[in-house]
């Protein structure tokens, strides 16, 4: 907020939202795993920790895609460039972040086909190449996680900082406080069930913003007044390199180089980051495919109507007495850090947009916090512990390192965070560098799955020399154009753009020359094939369980072998799909327009938002109602067995399951009688 004026809450608002509703959520989780335990026999072995039995239905992987995909830069840097460079960022933002997910679903159908009992991406790599291609993408899988957890908190914090005042130092530490209890309790499925939660919190707060801006502000209260709005700071501050230098266009040149760095930046992030790879593991064989795509087309209008919404807002309403930094326009630095959103919730609603902000970012930051320490846990305890450490490592021992490495690491990166505060690292620097740092992983990861003859050469040199390529380019970049390497210059547009590009384009170069000079492999897939599963029966047995009552415990060759039929045509319909909404979201919708220079009319950018809307209305659809209705028989049979056992009447034991998916269709006809506990 300004200097110039307190915080819109109070700290003790804040520190009640950031450990308040942190708690509320971790005795919720573990009332949760309780029940799922009692009455659908989710005991937390380590399969069910990191894969949750392989079962999770469609609905519940859109809306944990949703909620991972979006972090706090979601809404705070896709408003900011919405404030820099107008209606362009938004979409940039969005597009340049939708096909990753969208093509993100092929890997996960190739990963289920070829790996079917993996439990890290990183086993798959050390089945096929051995020790060090494994320790190689370790290395590079850590280095995703903690860069995102470290936006996260960063981001987060500041607009915690600026709402209510609590110190950013505190604020890196709580946030993650609430987070790993709740995960350490339930492991990925808590994850998946308060994916759910937040995602459903996260739309109704982003309908309030839009609906408060394009209906019913007093100030605002229609496009009409917003485009009249736009007009005007078009006039008093117009955009270098946009059409007409009007906020009202697509062709904005730095909007375009951001969202170069921004498509570059994020296929690092999604194919790097082991979170994503444990959703695609944890998912129904069947649930892959539509989860993954039905999460990436409902995740677009997060970012596009969020930003479309307050970015705008935040430019209408500078010169309006409301606003926080009133009668100046936000610094650069503020930008940055991802106040637009906030200032521009206190201009349209006071405290309670404050309020509404702050719910807003506390929900994204635990969301995808908690998928960041599902990630870490995973590699520490499979990849590194099982494989390298304790190689007979019970059940009981996988789950005890599994909780170990969630409590290290959330304060781990609460002391990192700290440190990039005050170094003056901000949320911003931190999501354009990602992409330099990791995406030179990306390329090599894909042909793991994809290709059969890239060999182990190509595989664990090529990352390494496209972070040198992309790590020279970056800083010698930098250097030249600004004559100095200061956090200031190396984060500007043109040094990211280098560093990006030649991060995700240098294994291009490196892997055909490693594969071909040192011989091409010729793959047959089996040794993914035979990764085995944890043995927890000394889990199981402690907490007086049939193991094979624990979902995605009790496997049938004929289920698996009808499985493997359905992603071989999984496999064919995701290749068609990403191809046809990459081309629409990268090239037929958006080039068009920037490449005509079109500004806005009044009723072109009235039509852009209702759009928008509507949208955002399919999504809630998707991942707010689909999950419900796909859970429904599960749902009644936990709430009947409650009601069973309050009433003294014993519980409802649901029958031992058949195939690797819960059959929730039939559970009512599969329920056995109640039985005395």
């Amino acid at each position: 907020m300004s200097v110039h004026q307190p915080p819109p809450l109070s700290q003790s608002f804040g520190y009640g939202i950031v450990l308040g509703l942190g708690a509320a959520f971790a005795l919720g989780m573990i009332g949760t795993t309780w029940a799922l335990k009692r009455y659908q026999n989710e005991v937390q072995t380590s399969e069910m920790f990191s894969t949750a039995g392989r079962t999770v239905k469609t609905g519940l992987v859109a809306s944990a895609v949703v909620s991972s995909w979006t972090w706090a830069a979601t809404l705070l840097q896709s408003s900011g460039i919405a404030y820099r460079y107008g209606v362009s960022g938004p979409f940039w933002y969005a597009s340049g972040a939708t096909v990753q997910i969208l093509l993100f679903a092929t890997l996960a159908i190739e990963l289920k086909r070829r790996a079917p009992n993996a439990h890290t991406f990183l086993e798959v790599i050390r089945a096929r190449y051995g020790v060090y291609a494994h320790v190689t993408f370790m290395v590079f899988g850590l280095f995703t996680n903690i860069l995102v957890t470290a936006m996260l908190l960063t981001g987060g914090s500041a607009v915690v900082t600026s709402l209510t005042g609590v110190p950013t130092a505190a604020a890196c530490f709580l946030l993650p406080v609430g987070v790993i209890v709740y995960t350490m309790f339930g492991g990925i499925k808590a994850t998946f069930l308060t994916d759910y939660i937040h995602t459903v919190i996260i739309l109704v707060i982003i309908f309030i913003f839009a609906f408060t801006t394009y209906a019913t502000s007093s100030i605002l209260g229609s496009p009409a007044a917003v485009w009249d709005a736009l007009q005007e700071a078009t006039k008093r501050h117009p955009v270098a390199g946009n059409a007409g230098g009007s906020y009202l266009t697509m062709q904005s040149r730095e909007g375009a180089i951001f969202f170069v760095i921004n498509i570059v930046g994020n296929f690092g992030t999604v194919f790097c980051d082991n979170g994503y790879y444990n959703k695609a593991i944890a998912a129904s064989p069947v649930s892959a495919l539509p989860g993954y795509v039905l999460g990436g087309l409902s995740w677009f209008a997060i970012p596009w109507l969020a930003a479309t919404t307050m970015g705008l807002a935040c430019l209408s309403l500078e010169t309006h007495p409301s606003f926080p930094t009133f009668p100046n326009r936000m610094p650069d630095a503020d930008v940055s850090a991802g106040l637009v959103l906030p200032n521009a919730a206190v201009a349209l609603l006071g405290k309670g947009g404050a309020a509404c902000s702050l719910l807003l970012i506390f929900m994204a930051v635990t969301s995808a916090s908690s998928a960041e320490l599902i990630a870490v846990s995973s590699i520490f305890t499979y990849d590194m512990y099982q494989t390298y450490i304790n190689p007979k490592a019970t059940g009981k021992n996988l789950i005890w390192m599994s909780h170990a490495c969630v409590i290290a690491f959330g304060f781990i990166m609460a002391a990192i965070s700290t440190g990039f505060y005050y170094a003056g690292v901000s949320m911003g620097y931190l999501y354009l560098l990602m992409g330099v740092i990791v995406s030179s992983a990306v390329l090599p990861a894909s042909l793991t799955l994809l290709w059969k003859k890239q060999n182990v050469w190509a595989v664990t040199l090529s990352p390494i020399l496209g972070l040198i390529c992309s790590l020279t380019a970056w800083l010698v970049t930098a250097k030249k154009q600004y004559g100095v390497i200061t956090v200031k210059t190396s984060g500007e547009n043109n040094p990211m753009l280098a560093g990006n590009v030649v991060a995700l384009l240098a294994p291009c170069l490196f892997i055909p020359i490693l594969t071909y000079a040192f011989g091409p492999d010729n793959y047959d897939y089996e040794s993914m094939r035979a990764i085995r599963r944890a043995d927890d029966h000394d889990v199981a047995q402690e907490a007086h369980v049939d193991l094979d009552l624990v979902p995605g415990e009790h496997r049938d060759a004929a289920v698996e072998e009808a499985e493997r039929k359905q992603l071989d045509r999984a496999a064919f319909i995701s290749r068609l799909i990403t191809v046809i909404m990459t081309v629409i979201l990268l090239v037929l919708w958006p080039m068009p327009m920037y490449g005509s220079g079109y500004i806005f009319s009044k009723k072109f950018f009235t039509g852009w938002v209702s759009v928008g809307i509507l949208w955002l209305f399919f999504s809630a659809t998707c991942v707010g109602l689909y999950p419900l209705w796909e859970g429904r028989h599960s749902m009644a049979h936990t709430t009947k067995s409650i009601f069973y056992d309050i009433t003294g009447r014993g519980k409802i034991t649901p029958a031992v399951e058949g195939t690797r998916q819960a059959s929730d269709d039939n559970a009512s006809s599969e329920e056995k009688m109640p039985v005395k506990s």
